[in-house]
């Protein structure tokens, strides 16, 4: 194996290995007197990897707070990160932001939600709701057409 590229893979264990190698016995060594015997090398155990299973955890009793949030900036996604995780729903009203910002802080949202198996639902045109997996939301679930044609956000 005498390709780079082709060892690089095998070691990253993206290929298989197709060479065999054959064991030879060691050659007996020509030894100066009082030398030291050279050092065994022993292979080291290997310890597979194992990926660990999807923990999630156990669903927290009835919800007892909703949290609204009004970001100016995007930087504000650090506290519906942080409070979404606790398995707390939080309203989010971009009102307050520039359209760019509203968008990234919608995909990150989006992101956050589908990671920690919630959901996500637009309200109105400036309003999304973040639930986390354990809270059930009843309603329409969609927004009039005259909210979503003058939506600055609609999909494209």
């Amino acid at each position: 194996m005498s390709n780079p590229l082709k060892k690089t893979m095998v070691y990253l264990g993206l290929a298989d290995e197709e060479e065999t190698y054959e064991e030879t016995a060691p050659q007996p060594v020509a030894r100066k007197q009082n030398a030291q015997p050279a050092p065994v090398e022993k292979a080291a155990p290997v310890t597979p990897l194992h990926r660990p299973a999807v923990v999630r955890q156990p669903a927290p009793g009835p919800v007892s707070e909703i949290l609204t949030v009004h970001p100016k900036q995007y930087r504000d996604a650090q506290t519906i990160a942080e409070n979404f995780r606790e398995g707390i729903p939080v309203i989010i009203n971009l009102s307050q932001m520039s359209d760019a910002d509203a968008r990234r802080l919608i995909d990150f949202a989006s992101g956050l939600s589908l990671g920690l198996y919630g959901r996500i639902e637009r309200v109105t045109s400036k309003v999304f709701l973040l639930s986390p997996e354990n809270i059930a939301v009843s309603g329409d679930g969609a927004i009039a057409q005259a909210d979503s044609e003058a939506a600055p956000f609609a999909s494209q």
